[in-house]
């Protein structure tokens, strides 16, 4: 839950979500569920010569299970609240 918690923070931002087929997808995030799927809007692909058929996509649901990596903006990141989330769930609650 720890992820499914921060990713509800970065709602409203752009990331970058790399999928395992090397897609690599850029958005502004919508919404994210306790599974890490993930809804982008005003998508664009990073690799445009490499995915045409893709141009046209604007909006995207991804399944989590197909996510690679996630970029977060650089504003985005607040160690503070990682840490302090870290500590939660490690002493289990």
């Amino acid at each position: 839950m720890l992820f499914f918690s921060y990713f509800k923070e970065l709602v409203g931002k752009e990331v970058t979500v790399e999928l395992k087929n090397d897609l690599a997808i850029k958005g502004i995030l919508h919404s994210v569920d306790q599974y890490l799927n993930i809804k982008l809007e005003n998508t664009r692909v990073v690799d445009q010569d490499k995915y045409p058929h893709m141009l046209s996509v604007r909006n995207c649901f991804i399944r989590g299970s197909v996510v690679r990596y996630v970029q977060l903006p650089p504003d985005g990141v607040d160690i503070d609240i990682l840490h302090d989330a870290t500590r939660r769930e490690a002493r289990g609650g």
